[in-house]
């Protein structure tokens, strides 16, 4: 399937622990295990063209997000509700359609 043939859509995470945001020291072992493999799971889908941009806000304030390029919806829920901070538990996470009308050449 094309570039062109394709949709964006964007998901953004709620804490389920809101001191997660603010306060490093309130994440466990396994919480930093779980961040860890969510990493990776963007890491590996930016290189294999799926994520087009992933990042936080760093005053703990604003929003975490991550833009996607996929088939459909459902693949875009698919891939949301597998990443590891929604699959396990951390974060919750908001799915919408998204349409990048300007994007810098890298």
């Amino acid at each position: 399937m094309s570039t062109a043939e394709k949709q964006q859509f964007l998901y953004f995470f709620e804490a389920i622990r809101p001191e997660l945001i603010t306060n490093p020291e309130a994440w466990t072992k396994e919480d930093r295990e779980i961040g860890k493999a969510h990493y990776s799971y963007l890491k590996q889908a930016t290189e294999t063209g799926i994520v087009i941009l992933a990042g936080r806000s760093r005053d703990g304030l604003g929003p975490a997000i991550v833009i996607i390029e996929v088939e459909s919806e459902v693949s875009a829920r698919d891939f949301m509700e597998n990443d590891p901070f929604v699959k396990y538990g951390l974060m919750r996470a908001s799915l919408h359609p998204f349409r990048a009308a300007l994007m810098r050449k890298v």
